[in-house]
């Protein structure tokens, strides 16, 4: 069986955003029993109420990946936040989880919104895939329908924490408790978040 050392994948596709199927499953995530807990949800459907359980396994697993690319006193800290928070903390973990989603925020996003058009489409997200298959094999030997499904559940992302409106216009985030993400290292997320350089030293400034 062929192997890959790529640091991409297509799993992005495998839900979404998933923030209420988050929330359901991070108590059994932080449990002792996890993987008894997880296992018998995806035969049971006691929590998820869905009907697929191709479906739930796959949303499962998604979940359980994005757990565990932050560590467990993240989510201790997730648990104390209001919705809004969740949600913005929710962006910071699937862009620490899927690659392929830090590379489009930091190559595509951030540069459309420092430039004049500050709009972003699947077209500039197609773009930025033809970059990353230049110099990755991997992501050379996806399909076009792959790339594009990829794109577009980033998008949705996008638009689920309101950082894309309706017409493809990128607005920056407002609410949320960006002191957290300064003071865990993480400061990099303020401009994630399409803060201005004043406004992230204001912030840095209230805390010293």
């Amino acid at each position: 069986m062929k192997t890959t050392t790529s640091p991409y994948n297509a799993a992005l596709t495998g839900g979404g955003f998933l923030f209420d199927e988050t929330n359901i499953l991070l108590p059994l995530l932080m449990s002792d029993d996890r993987n008894k807990l997880l296992k018998a949800e995806a035969l049971d459907n006691n929590l998820l109420h869905i009907n697929a359980e191709t479906s739930r396994k796959r949303i499962i697993s998604e979940i359980s990946r994005r757990f565990d690319s932050v560590s467990k006193a993240f989510w201790s800290d997730y648990l104390a936040m209001s919705d809004e928070e969740k949600q913005v903390a929710l962006l910071f973990v699937i862009l620490k989880t899927y690659k392929i989603a830090f590379d489009f925020h930091i190559n595509v996003v951030i540069r459309k919104w420092n430039s004049i058009s500050r709009a972003v489409t699947l077209e500039d997200l197609m773009m930025e895939f033809s970059e990353i298959a230049s110099r990755d094999e991997f992501v050379d030997s996806w399909t076009e329908l792959t790339k594009r499904k990829v794109a577009s559940a980033y998008l949705t992302i996008l638009r689920k924490v309101n950082l894309l409106n309706q017409d493809g216009e990128l607005n920056p985030i407002k609410s949320a408790n960006f002191k957290y993400y300064i003071l865990k290292g993480e400061s990099w997320f303020l401009e994630a978040c399409l803060l201005q350089p004043y406004e992230i030293e204001n912030i840095k400034r209230s805390i010293r």
